[in-house]
């Protein structure tokens, strides 16, 4: 349904955006995103919310929104169309904000907008009449109970809206580790989206006393890839365990890059073409901090990332808010991918990982290292195309 191997991403907000007429800005920037090689473009969500960061839906078929009015939004989303950069929207279905308060005093109903449905729309773990929550709780707000079959009913006809009359073409679900996989596989089946993410997040496994990153993250990245095949495998997710080891592996411990195998460490090392690979997001970084990416270290994961198997996502802070130097860092990185046709499954040879030193082999057609150590591929077919802090890329 939407296995592209050549994808790139813009994650094309932070969590300020709001505040910053959104839709207008980016309109601004679509023809650098698109020139820059990205063939989606991942927006904030784009309903009427309760938070003006977007994460608190109430009325999902109102499109004016802090980032900016419906047809601003529409306006964009034609410009990207014509620049052929797909939009990926942020489906936020895991929670809803009530407008009317129903059993128990709780707000817990939705009269008088779109999707009007009553308290057994809500699981009953969050104030409501629905079924207990398959997953986490997101905790505040009333979850959504999606084993009822009008509340899906429902859901899927405000997805096929979005795709076919609003247009866009990608979905990243919010919080998927709180409703059951298989209702992904249901929405992305009915509105067939070209390519779909889920954020299943969890923590990595640390190791007390002074909560260490365990070398072994065999579990975790199996929990992603259950999740994975429980959508029916029409799902990539958020490689979170290649972001959780890099950004340790980058402070001067590179041989966490390889596993007990040989391969990547992350979903990438076991299944690159639904791993999803990323440095930063509006939730890690930004202004909120959650679980951030060294930043004297940016440009490593970077090359990492974008040297690498899997689908990579660049954060609209880096390529855009860090100057021209990083912005022109990534896109020749970008056009290096594209040139030597690296894509989500190529091939990956590991030649060094020790503290200092990381350097690979992809497909046999790009080879590159990062690190403080001295290295360079073997052979005079190999020519240096792009250096910088601590790495280099190389092709033949």
């Amino acid at each position: 349904m939407f296995m592209l191997n050549k994808h790139l991403c813009l994650q094309a907000f932070n969590w300020e955006s709001h505040k910053h007429d959104w839709w207008h800005n980016l309109e601004r920037k679509v023809g650098d995103i698109a020139k820059s090689g990205f063939t989606s473009a991942w927006l904030p969500p784009a309903t009427n919310s309760l938070s003006k960061e977007g994460y608190l839906p109430q009325n999902l078929y109102c499109l004016n929104s802090s980032y900016g009015s419906h047809d601003r939004l529409k306006s964009l989303l034609q410009k990207m169309h014509q620049h052929k950069v797909r939009a990926m929207a942020d489906i936020v279905i895991n929670h809803r904000v009530g407008t009317a308060r129903g059993h128990g005093g709780a707000y817990n109903r939705y009269d008088g907008i779109p999707m009007s449905w009553d308290e057994r729309a809500v699981t009953s773990c969050s104030g409501g009449l629905g079924s207990r929550s398959y997953g986490e709780n997101f905790h505040g707000v009333p979850n959504i109970d999606h084993s009822q079959a009008f509340v899906r009913k429902d859901i899927i006809g405000w997805l096929k809206w979005l795709r076919k009359t609003i247009g866009f073409q990608d979905f990243r679900f919010d919080f998927a580790k709180g409703y059951d996989p298989k209702f992904v596989k249901e929405y992305v089946e009915e509105s067939k989206p070209v390519f779909s993410v889920g954020e299943y997040w969890d923590s990595c496994n640390y190791a007390g006393p002074d909560y260490r990153l365990d070398y072994n993250q065999d579990s975790h990245r199996q929990r992603i890839i259950n999740w994975i095949d429980k959508t029916g495998q029409v799902s990539a997710a958020f490689d979170f365990t290649t972001k959780g080891i890099l950004q340790e592996a980058v402070k001067g411990q590179l041989w966490r890059l390889r596993d007990s195998q040989g391969k990547p460490p992350g979903v990438l090392g076991w299944w690159p073409s639904r791993a999803v690979t990323f440095i930063e997001n509006h939730d890690t970084g930004s202004t909120q901090g959650h679980w951030p990416f060294p930043s004297d270290h940016v440009m490593e994961g970077y090359v990492y990332i974008l040297t690498h198997p899997g689908i990579p996502i660049v954060f609209y802070d880096h390529f855009y808010d860090w100057g021209n130097s990083y912005h022109n860092q990534i896109v020749k990185l970008m056009d290096i991918r594209c040139r030597q046709d690296i894509h989500s499954r190529s091939k990956i040879k590991i030649l060094e990982a020790r503290s200092n030193l990381y350097a690979a082999n992809i497909d046999d057609k790009v080879c590159m290292k990062i690190g403080d150590g001295s290295w360079c591929p073997s052979g005079q077919e190999w020519i240096l195309v792009a250096s910088g802090n601590r790495y280099a890329v190389w092709h033949k």
